[in-house]
Formats: C-alpha cells, sequence, structure tokens
C-alpha cells in the first residue's frame, strides 16, 4: 500500500509499506475518504510534542474494514465505518469523573494514518469510538465525525440562554462548524467574526445573524454595536492566537463566558484583565478534545445535518498529491481538503 509519512517539519513522503495486521481488538480499515485538518497543519508545520518524526500522518477519515483482528465483536470485514482518532481508557481518576477527554492514558490509544491506503484503528476506539456508517452518509461527510465530536465538547460546556448573543471568532472550518452546531442547538443572536469574505458568505448560509469582517472593521466595536452596547453573552475563540484569546476577554459582557477552543502551541503565555475577570464575573473556559458522549453526540448530529458540511471541502485529491495540498493550506487557500487514497 501507499501510505504518508510527516518524516520532518514541513516534509511529508509517500511511501510503499506492508498493508498492516491487526492484533487483538484492532481492525484495518481501507480509507475511502481522509479530511485535512487545523492539527495536521499544525503539526506539519511545527511538530507535535507527543510524537516523533516520522510519523504516520491524518486522522480524520472514514472507509471499509478490510481485515478484523480476533475478538472483534460489533464489526466484520466489509463493514462500512466512521470513527474518531481515539479513545479513553475508562479506568483512571479523569475518566472515573466523566471527564474522559483528560484521560491520562489517552495517548496510549491514538489514531493516526489517515492518509493511507490502509490503516490500522486500535483496539479502543473500535470498542468505544467506532460506528457503521449510515447508508445514506456519504464516506466524505462521515469522515467530519472526529472534529464535529470536538465541536460538541464546546457545545455541551456552552450553556446559552434563549436570546443570547454569541460570538464564534475564526472562520476557519472549526469556526463554520460551531456556527452550524450552534444554530441547531440554541436559539441565540449569532455573530461570526473573520478575515475572509468567502468564508463569511458561508457562514450566512450555515445560520450566522451577523458577520464581522475584521480586516474592514474593529472587533470590539462592531461586537458591541450589534449587541446594543452590551457585549455577546459567550464567546467562542477558535483562531488559536494568543492575542485573540485575550481580545475575546475584551469583548464578552458582564457575566459572559469565554471558551478557549483554539489551542496555543506549548509553553505560550497570555496575559488577562484581572480586574474584569473579576468584577465582571467572567467564565475563562478551556475546551479539549471530545468525551465518548461528544462522539455520540456528532454521530446523531452527522445524520441530519451533513449535506452542509460537504461546502467545507475545498478541492478533492489524490494521496501523491497530499505535499501539494499542504502547500495550499500553509498558504492559507481553501477551508478543507479531501483526500481519496
Amino acid at each position: 500500500m501507499l501510505a504518508a509519512f510527516l518524516t520532518d517539519i514541513g516534509k511529508i513522503e509517500i511511501k510503499e509499506s506492508q498493508i498492516p495486521e491487526p492484533s487483538n481488538g484492532e481492525v484495518i480499515v481501507q480509507v475511502k475518504s481522509a479530511l485535512t485538518c487545523g492539527t495536521d497543519l499544525k503539526m506539519y508545520l511545527r511538530g507535535h510534542p507527543k510524537f516523533n518524526f516520522p510519523m504516520l500522518f491524518g486522522h480524520e477519515c472514514s472507509g471499509v474494514i478490510y481485515r478484523a483482528g480476533s475478538g472483534v465483536k460489533n464489526f466484520k470485514e466489509g463493514d462500512e465505518v466512521m470513527f474518531v482518532n481515539s479513545a479513553s481508557c475508562g479506568q483512571c481518576y479523569y475518566c472515573r469523573r466523566g471527564d474522559e477527554n483528560l484521560c491520562v492514558n489517552l495517548f496510549d490509544s491514538i489514531f493516526l494514518g489517515a492518509y493511507s491506503e490502509f490503516a490500522k484503528v486500535p483496539a479502543r476506539i473500535v470498542q468505544r469510538n467506532m460506528f457503521l456508517k449510515p447508508k445514506h452518509l456519504s464516506f466524505t461527510q462521515s469522515a467530519f465525525l472526529e472534529p464535529l465530536s470536538c465541536v460538541m465538547n464546546g457545545i455541551r460546556n456552552l450553556n446559552a440562554k434563549e436570546g443570547d448573543n454569541v460570538l464564534v471568532i475564526g472562520d476557519g472550518p472549526i469556526g463554520l462548524m460551531f456556527v452550524l452546531a450552534v444554530k441547531k442547538f440554541f436559539n441565540v443572536n449569532l455573530i461570526l467574526a473573520g478575515r475572509h469574505a468567502q468564508r463569511l458568505e458561508l457562514g450566512v448560509k450555515f445560520g450566522a445573524d451577523h458577520i464581522i469582517n475584521t480586516n474592514e472593521v474593529d472587533l470590539r466595536v462592531w461586537a458591541r454595536e450589534i449587541t446594543n452596547g452590551i457585549g455577546p453573552n459567550l464567546v467562542i475563540e477558535c483562531t488559536g492566537r494568543a492575542d485573540v484569546w485575550e481580545e475575546s476577554l475584551e469583548i464578552v459582557s458582564k457575566g459572559g463566558l469565554v471558551l478557549l477552543f483554539g489551542g496555543l502551541p506549548a509553553g505560550t503565555k497570555v496575559g488577562f484583565d484581572a480586574t474584569k475577570i473579576h468584577y465582571d464575573q467572567i467564565v475563562l473556559r478551556g475546551v479539549f478534545h471530545f468525551t465518548s458522549k461528544d462522539v455520540r453526540m456528532a454521530y446523531d448530529f452527522l445524520s441530519g445535518n451533513s449535506e452542509r458540511l460537504n461546502e467545507l471541502i475545498s478541492g478533492k485529491y489524490e494521496l501523491l498529491e497530499l505535499p501539494r495540498v499542504f502547500e495550499l493550506l500553509t498558504l492559507r487557500q481553501g477551508i478543507k481538503y479531501e483526500i481519496v487514497p
């Protein structure tokens, strides 16, 4: 088979490899659709503290079970499946508290290798976070399960009230998925802020009530203008930029919540106005990864909202074209790309 490896910062190699053999509880999936992700781009540009070069690359995909290992009970060869890239251990302190996304053993069961013709899925994922693909979903739509699971973790932590003003900062794929999900679950006034006119227009299609192009106007001024001087009750930060983390606190209303979704590079320090946090009673909440509940929410959400997600795909490429795709992403061209091995 052919498989993509990230061999160094900014270097992707497509290599011939042996189709892996499944161990107990594992399955081998023939990949039908793989999607690019902001995390993949970060790994491409700066590596990852949890993984060493060379590494299999990619983690959002769907496909058909090519081979099932011994002990696999719920799936068989030929099943069309969708899955996410991790599963918690279910036994550690955090798992027992229901905080599976903070599992101390999370990285013991991580899936990499979506950009391959065949990929091995760890046993814990097969057991806890793999699903049969509904017939009405395409493989492309099914590959959105992982990023949507992360979004659902944010949705669970939002606690929006009817009529609230919600500001999503960032018009990338995650920001746009948040727009779609927030409007699905809450009756709120939703504002999308970003720097790309075409993406902002897509945000309107996804349900945004207002858009703010931050290349043209001041975000703080317009966010207050739209909310009658109060400011948004909830701010969802989806850029992964330290200055936007800090700006989010300045924008949010009294008694508001700032959801810090976009991750920053390891070691990054940010500064917040302690007076505003204390006297305006602001909640700052980090949101990382997902739990099995979030995966189930994403699976159910996909069943009725999948067609819109196709509009996030900026192009379709073969596996050998993967280096070119990441050149495009580095240049900030496109939203998400589909790789079809």
